[in-house]
């Protein structure tokens, strides 16, 4: 598995359904609504019916067909889960507002700098894939997200709007990691 000095990206699995499950709860405490790049961990009630679900979409037998892998980034120090991200191996017209790359960091761990490695695990993930270029999309009023797109060589290229939101996205050229 890819790793950093800090972090390593994990696959969810059954054996740290109860980490799982608390970082789920730590994110509703805080009152966020979702658990960003989690494959919709919020949405589910039941653990084994969202691991089942990523594992499907991470042998691409979802309804749209495209592979999404996910993980979530453990600190080496402690084996704390700080964060969650998801990588849709291409893209299709449903998924191109969304880009490539979603992702999010537990409340008690964010401002620290670890999206930005969480980041930069995914990055160099997307190129051991064969992709050259990624995009990470993420809302224009979300500055730590803008802030971290940036922070690890990405390049606004485009802004939208989208259910009354502007969103942007950011260009990464892998060739260049």
């Amino acid at each position: 598995m890819l790793s950093d000095d800090e972090l390593v990206l994990i696959i969810p699995s059954k054996e740290i359904k109860e980490e799982i499950l608390q970082y789920k709860e730590e994110h509703f405490k805080s009152g966020d609504m979702q658990v960003h790049g989690s494959g919709g961990l919020a949405y589910y009630d039941d653990f084994d019916d969202w691991l089942e679900h990523i594992d499907s979409i991470r042998k691409m037998k979802s309804d749209n067909d495209i592979q999404t892998s996910t993980f979530f980034s453990k600190r080496l120090s402690d084996g704390k889960l700080i964060g969650c991200i998801k990588f849709h191996h291409s893209l299709n017209d449903e998924l191109k507002n969304g880009g490539h790359i979603a992702y999010g960091i537990r409340p008690s761990e964010r401002r620290k700098g670890y999206a930005s490695k969480q980041l930069n695990l995914m990055l160099n993930f997307a190129k051991q894939s064969g992709l050259t270029e990624v995009i990470v999309a993420c809302d224009k009023d979300n500055v730590a997200s803008t802030k971290t797109a940036m922070r690890c060589g990405g390049i606004l290229v485009k802004e939208f709007t989208e259910d009354g939101m502007v969103k942007q996205h950011y260009h990464f050229e892998l060739n260049c990691l």
